[in-house]
């Protein structure tokens, strides 16, 4: 493509080993080879932007091409593929330090110069010519640089194979851009798949699609040169310009969805870090939202280049939200994806994250429709950050929306059910199940509805963990209703019955035989203040772990042994009252009646009993009884 002048190119050594750099580079620092091209356009915007802020001051550097632009020029024959720019250029001696020193670039130098100046306003310079420039290398057996730099008649040219030396030394003018550089690659066989015009315009939009300058593509040596980026940002304009429609454009490009976002989140924090976000609440669930491996959807550029999308911008409970960062403060003099362990970023992380919290606030206290339909769809997401998030957990809180045994289908917050709380009331009561409907019918919440106390219907696997974490609102801590004494004594009934006080002495006897009974199957039976309609149900000891819980881990394996549960008997109910009044002779059907009571209190538990051999044999045992009775007593 280049050809050198009579005068012979000089041969020298890098400064820096290259060998062991382009070792280090392709097998530890860039592990998408396709990071060569989003370098090499960053150093060609650059270029460009350097000549843009020169030429404030000499327009002349200028001439008759004012307009910066990138030109990338296919050649699948030769298998070539070449990044020409009509920024400052370069000199013979500025490429030779530029080029032949590992991680030296000109941009630190140029940046000395603006941090020098009292008016450095507007300056982008985007990446660093030296460690990048070399990711060429991963591609390319073989690269050529021809520069002019601009307001010189000289030409020059940079070659190398990357092992350990460079050639340098003057071209003819004709054989360099008019202005600006031309770097040229050589691919290797296996890299042959970079002269494909679609896939160089893949990789265009996706990584490098908003560097401030207009890129443009030519696919064959005598096609057509046509535009590929435009050179805009959409997130650099002000709010005030830019249409609900361009939003969601830009939604679903960064986003590649289809639907419109739910809620757009653009601003640019400025202080210590300066940085601009522009993200997205996508309208509709994505598919793969409860992949375990599912990271964040948060782009991370530089300066309008694209650095990384594997960036842990927001944290994993906010893994749905879609949309980009773009900071001038990021490290990048040795790698773009080394920046995940800068404390900018960490800073990043921390006001992004906030700043999405808050605007979900505003959204639920301003459009509480439009939230709710949020909620439903990334509820249990954002719930994941109850368990997982200490610092936010009273944010998360009160974005929280649920539904509970007195709200029907309408979603409530905790700062509505507290406001709704019962005189003497001091817990948030919930109830964890897998089914809505037969959560909201279990027998342990009959005495909490009959004393119209509301309790939280929580249907998603997460809620099991972060219930279990100690939290409180507004002072009020969470408790089960399937764990532990129910503690409803200060609660009076509406119609003023009493539920509390000794059960019947006869009574006490049948729970004691009960007990006796069951003594291998569950860790206790008592009395249950909780019980209106059914006779018994199942619930977790004082201390030990919620069922629903329970389920959960034994389940997933962790949790190989089941806890034996404790056993709550209704002491005012028809059947145990009955059960209660057989003497001693009728021994064999009380026992009977005792593993019943169990397994019918396991069933509404949402489970088979334990030995359903036995279940069926005593159920046949008492209904033959029955029967007996029954045709008895008519005669028959």
């Amino acid at each position: 493509m280049t050809t050198v002048t009579e005068a012979a190119p000089q041969t020298c050594s890098f400064e820096a080993d290259v060998s062991k750099l382009l070792h280090l580079m392709v097998h530890s620092v860039y592990s998408d080879k396709e990071v060569f091209l989003r370098e090499l356009i960053s150093n060609a915007a650059d270029a460009c932007e350097k000549l843009r802020y020169e030429g404030v001051s000499d327009p002349r550097l200028l001439g008759d091409d004012a307009q910066p632009r990138i030109t990338i020029m296919l050649d699948p024959e030769a298998r070539r593929l070449a990044i020409e720019d009509n920024g400052i250029g370069m000199s013979q001696p500025e490429m030779a330090e530029a080029l032949g020193t590992i991680a030296r670039s000109g941009t630190r130098a140029f940046m000395e110069r603006i941090a020098e100046a009292k008016d450095a306003e507007g300056a982008q310079l985007i990446g660093q010519f030296g460690v990048g420039f070399y990711s060429a290398f991963m591609v390319a057996d073989q690269v050529e640089v021809a520069s002019r730099r601009a307001g010189a008649d000289e030409a020059a040219l940079w070659s190398s194979d990357g092992l350990g030396t460079y050639t340098i030394g003057p071209i003819d003018p004709a054989q360099a851009p008019a202005r600006g550089t031309r770097v040229v690659l050589h691919l290797k066989e296996e890299a042959a798949g970079y002269t494909e015009g679609f896939r160089i315009e893949q990789v265009v939009k996706a990584q490098s699609g908003h560097v401030p300058v207009p890129i443009f593509l030519r696919e064959q040596p005598d096609a057509e040169t046509r535009q590929i980026a435009d050179g805009a940002a959409l997130w650099t304009r002000p709010k005030a310009d830019i249409t609900a429609e361009e939003y969601k454009d830009c939604y679903r490009s960064l986003a590649g969805q289809f639907d419109a976002p739910a809620l757009t989140l653009h601003y640019r924090a400025e202080g210590l870090h300066e940085y601009s976000v522009l993200a997205f609440v996508p309208e509709t669930k994505p598919f793969d939202l409860f992949d375990p491996d599912r990271a964040g959807r948060m782009k991370l550029y530089f300066r309008r280049v694209f650095i990384t999308d594997e960036a842990q911008i927001l944290p994993r409970y906010l893994r749905f939200v879609r949309g980009l960062v773009d900071s001038a403060d990021l490290p990048l003099n040795v790698s773009r994806e080394m920046i995940q362990q800068s404390p900018v970023l960490t800073a990043i992380q921390k006001g992004v994250t906030n700043r999405v919290l808050s605007e979900l606030e505003k959204l639920a206290a301003n459009d509480p429709g439009a939230y709710d339909q949020i909620w439903a769809n990334f509820g249990a997401v954002l719930k994941e950050g109850l368990y997982e998030d200490f610092a936010r957990r009273e944010s998360l809180l009160g974005l929280a929306r649920f539904k509970t045994s007195a709200s029907g289908d309408e979603q409530r917050s905790l700062k509505e059910y507290v406001g709704a709380l019962k005189e003497n009331q001091t817990a948030i009561y919930y109830a964890t199940g897998a089914d809505l409907d037969r959560l909201a019918s279990s027998p342990q919440l009959e005495g909490f509805r009959a004393r119209g106390i509301e309790v939280l219907l929580l249907t998603d696997q997460i809620d099991s963990f972060w219930v279990t974490a100690g939290l409180d609102f507004e002072g009020k801590p969470f408790k089960s209703v399937t764990q532990g004494a129910a503690d409803l004594s200060l609660i009076p009934l509406p119609d003023g019955q009493s539920r509390t006080g000794d059960a019947p002495e006869d009574v006490t006897r049948f729970i004691e035989f009960v007990k006796t009974t069951l003594r291998d199957a569950v860790s206790d039976v008592r009395a249950s203040d909780r019980l209106i309609e059914s006779p018994v149900c199942l619930v977790a000891a004082d201390q030990g772990i919620d069922r629903q819980l329970e389920k959960l881990l034994a389940g997933a394996g962790r949790q190989p042994h089941r806890s034996r549960p404790v056993l709550e008997i209704n002491p005012q109910h028809e059947l145990v009252t009955t059960l209660s009044r057989l003497g001693d002779t009728d021994r064999a059907l009380r026992e009977d009646a005792a593993h019943l009571l169990l397994d019918e209190a396991t069933i509404a538990d949402g489970e088979v009993p334990a030995d359903p051999k036995a279940f069926s044999a005593r159920l046949g045992r008492l209904l033959g009884r029955a029967l007996r009775a029954s045709t008895s007593d008519v005669g028959i």
